[in-house]
């Protein structure tokens, strides 16, 4: 089965500064595929050079084989992005901001109606929708933006932290609703500083740091190849070593 996402040597610059070194992966239909790394690793600059917010200073990217670079709004028209911040319009109601977010991305009232429904679905939110996003939680406001990027079943989901700042009971919602809309057959682009969400989540996973991609593989194979028993223990080896390197390489 072809990929959905394809990166190919992908690079960014601002400068002198290398964010992105010359990285290539890609998800398969259906799968989770995280990248994980420490603070200022690329993470966050691959998924929006992805999303097509960037543009990359070298390589190639495609989603089901369009070019972003040639063809980015036909791109946007196969993703959804949701960055770790998202916000929402606050004097909308949750309903009224997924309606207009439906009718934004859909033409059709028909589809427009499924997206609804499957976006009440996520949010599992009921009357409260007609409240104001204003007057919601952290929680209930994420479930929203989640549902936004969801509801559409794009064929590439792209998040960024997609519980950060949620608490147990809510993390563990969005996290089992990005399984099911994986295995029904979207695919999957995420980062997160939680190991234990990227261990539950992910079919595999990227370790990037200082812009170069050191490794990929499933959760257990990264755990075996170190001897590690847990992401955590091998995000901490993978990084001292990409360290090391980069002093010897001065």
């Amino acid at each position: 089965m072809a990929e959905v996402l394809t990166v190919s040597s992908l690079s960014k610059s601002y400068g002198a500064l290398e964010a992105v070194r010359g990285i290539s992966f890609a998800v398969a239909p259906g799968e989770v595929f995280a990248l994980i790394g420490p603070n200022g690793a690329g993470k966050t600059t691959t998924l929006r050079i992805v999303a097509t917010i960037l543009r990359p200073s070298g390589g190639h990217v495609s989603v089901d084989g369009v070019d972003i670079a040639h063809e980015p709004e036909r791109v946007r028209e196969l993703l959804s992005y949701l960055p770790e911040e998202a916000g929402a319009y606050k004097n909308l109601s949750g309903e009224a901001y997924l309606r207009f977010m439906a009718e934004l991305y859909l033409p059709e009232r028909t589809a427009q109606d499924a997206a609804m429904a499957t976006a009440r679905e996520i949010t599992g939110l009921g009357d409260r929708l007609k409240d104001k996003l204003g007057s919601y939680s952290k929680g209930m406001t994420r479930k929203v933006v989640l549902a936004r990027a969801l509801m559409t079943r794009p064929r590439l989901a792209i998040l960024d932290e997609p519980t950060s700042g949620l608490d147990v009971l809510n993390a563990l919602e969005v996290r089992d609703t990005v399984k099911r809309f994986a295995a029904e057959g979207m695919a999957v682009l995420l980062s997160s500083h939680n190991m234990l969400e990227i261990e539950y989540l992910s079919d595999r996973v990227g370790l990037i740091d200082r812009g170069v991609l050191h490794e990929v593989g499933t959760p257990a194979e990264l755990k075996q190849r170190h001897g590690a028993s847990n992401l955590e223990e091998v995000f901490a080896q993978v990084t001292a070593q990409g360290a090391t390197d980069e002093r010897r390489a001065v």
